[in-house]
């Protein structure tokens, strides 16, 4: 395995690993709950059932924090084959919670001038 890439996105991560193990175990570990629940507990899922499934492709699964404010997630895992007989294992997090579209996005060094709101 290696130590795999990361790349930040506006709402989220992406990692790539190349795994030596065949794509149909790697689809096991991230498909079945059983094996899942190794690495990936359902306290940590919103819902334990897949939000999408491709099955020996991709599975997406909906994530809640635990701790306030409880923010939603997506994690999706696709996988394929690559040259040397192993999968590439794809993994992309993204926060999806509709909370985050509301809150004001203003630089704390937004170089405006302070204003007082009238009572």
């Amino acid at each position: 395995m290696n130590d795999g890439k990361a790349k930040e996105h506006k709402d989220g991560i992406e990692m790539e690993f190349d795994l030596d193990e065949p794509p149909q175990k790697v689809w096991r570990a991230i498909s079945i709950p059983e094996f899942r629940e190794n690495w990936l507990p359902k306290d940590a899922l919103a819902d334990p059932t897949p939000a999408t499934i491709t099955p020996g492709e991709e599975v997406r699964y909906s994530l809640r924090d635990d701790a306030p404010p409880f923010l939603e997630s997506t994690v999706t895992f696709t996988i394929v084959p690559n040259a040397t007989g192993g999968t590439r294992l794809r993994i992309i997090h993204e926060l999806t919670d509709a909370r985050l579209d509301r809150m004001a996005k203003t630089p704390a060094n937004g170089n405006s001038p302070p204003l007082m709101l009238a009572a």
